[in-house]
């Protein structure tokens, strides 16, 4: 019944197809890969693919070679890893290596002692060390895969020898797959032009990876900037000037709070409002103890961007309502009535405590920044997105206004430099 649904062409393709060919093409990559495996439909000399650990960008860079060998005529290919032994071990001979995936009938046999691959219809294959930059000066390419670029020892000569040895074709093209670390290469490499970048987390992947390995990986790493890193595949760094470092970030963080003493809501209200507007810095934050003795806690990010007035004043009630918190806390310095005019509309018997800003921002943070580095704010969880500002504070690369660390800052202040309001015991469920 399907021959004769099977047009010549077809029947000459599955014909020749093995058995194995057969049970490989009814896992075709194209029907299971996901949006991030598949090669930008743009413009692009290089292709970074920066993912977690386990995250398949290993599987997308083996399969992006098979692919432009089969089909993009491709004939000359450098395979770079960190070692020899990494490139044979997991380029060629790991799960998602070139010697297990696609049809077996047109898979390559590898030359051991040439460090060569050989594909049935004539293509090439060389495997390189980044151990030895040298060894790239005068073989030339059209294509070429990098593995854990992150991970090689000489990044930067390894990688200008390969780009300068990529010269075959109309249009040579390279894929740098890696777990992204801080290293001065990666951010150079991220200033390339006709670069495109492809990015995925461990748990995009978790149906092919053990659940004991993925609840292993959330309890060590979970949280933490090596987490985020190593699974998340996010690029973490510290910014020259920046008054908070990644370390003091992770040292502050905890997985619950103690029984506060005080609970309030900070709120760095936007000047203006719709979607291009300034974010509304929103952070719960509790404190325990008094004096030099006490700490606080910050206990939830709730900022957002794109509220309008009576948008975000709603939420900072809800969030007060929520957390049972003793106050609300406001910068006043842009309309100071309206934000009083607005809470007293939705709730008047919020209580509402107001700041007024007669320093510039930096200035105020900095000694909420030695109170981190003190021990005495700790951080209830993880909040990658405010995390993010504190680390870029102070520095040349903040660009905007730091709504949330401005929310952060009055409540800190608020709670251990100010240390105004009288205590009240309550426990956190």
């Amino acid at each position: 019944m399907l021959r004769s649904y099977l047009t010549p062409t077809l029947k000459t393709f599955f014909h020749r197809m093995t058995t194995a060919d057969l049970l490989q093409h009814l896992e075709n990559w194209d029907n299971h890969a996901r949006a991030d495996q598949i090669e930008p439909d743009l413009d692009w000399a290089i292709w970074l693919l920066m993912g977690g650990r386990g995250s398949g960008k290993t599987r997308a860079g083996a399969e992006w070679i098979r692919e432009r060998v089969a089909w993009g005529g491709c004939r000359h290919i450098a395979l770079v890893a960190p070692n020899l032994s990494d490139g044979r071990e997991v380029m060629l001979n790991g799960d998602s290596g070139l010697l297990r995936i696609g049809y077996p009938s047109e898979r390559p046999q590898y030359i051991s002692s040439r460090r060569r691959l050989e594909w049935p219809n004539g293509a090439v294959g060389h495997i390189f060390s980044a151990e030895d930059p040298d060894s790239l000066r005068g073989p030339q390419f059209d294509v070429a895969w990098a593995d854990e670029f992150c991970a090689w020892r000489h990044p930067d000569e390894t990688l200008s020898n390969l780009r300068l040895a990529l010269r075959l074709g109309d249009d040579p093209k390279l894929v740098v797959t890696t777990t992204p670390r801080p290293i001065p290469a990666l951010k150079k490499l991220l200033q390339t032009p006709d670069l495109v970048i492809s990015r995925a987390k461990t748990s995009d992947n978790a149906r092919h990876l053990a659940a004991s390995f993925l609840e292993a990986m959330a309890q060590t790493y979970g949280g933490t900037r090596l987490g985020r890193q190593e699974l998340d595949g996010d690029l973490i760094e510290d910014h020259p000037g920046a008054l908070w470092t990644r370390h003091v970030i992770d040292a502050a963080r905890i997985a619950a709070a103690p029984e506060l003493s005080r609970i309030i809501v900070s709120i760095d209200p936007p000047t203006t409002s719709g979607p291009k507007a300034d974010r509304c810095g929103l952070v719960v934050a509790g404190r325990v103890g008094e004096g030099r003795d006490a700490k606080a806690y910050i206990l939830q990010d709730g900022s957002e961007q794109g509220l309008s007035p009576e948008g975000w004043a709603r939420r900072a009630i809800a969030l007060f309502h929520t957390w049972e918190a003793d106050c609300l806390l406001a910068e006043t310095n842009q309309g100071g009535d309206m934000i009083r005019t607005i809470l007293a509309q939705i709730d008047p018997n919020i209580p509402l405590r107001t700041v007024h800003a007669s320093r510039g921002k930096i200035t105020r943070a900095e000694p909420v920044a030695a109170l981190y580095e003190q021990g005495r704010v700790r951080h209830v969880g993880q909040f990658s997105e405010l995390e993010d500002e504190l680390a870029m504070m102070g520095s040349p690369v903040m660009r905007g206004s730091p709504d949330r660390v401005d929310a952060l800052v009055w409540a800190v202040s608020h709670l251990l430099i100010a240390n105004t309001a009288s205590p009240r015991i309550r426990g956190l469920f």
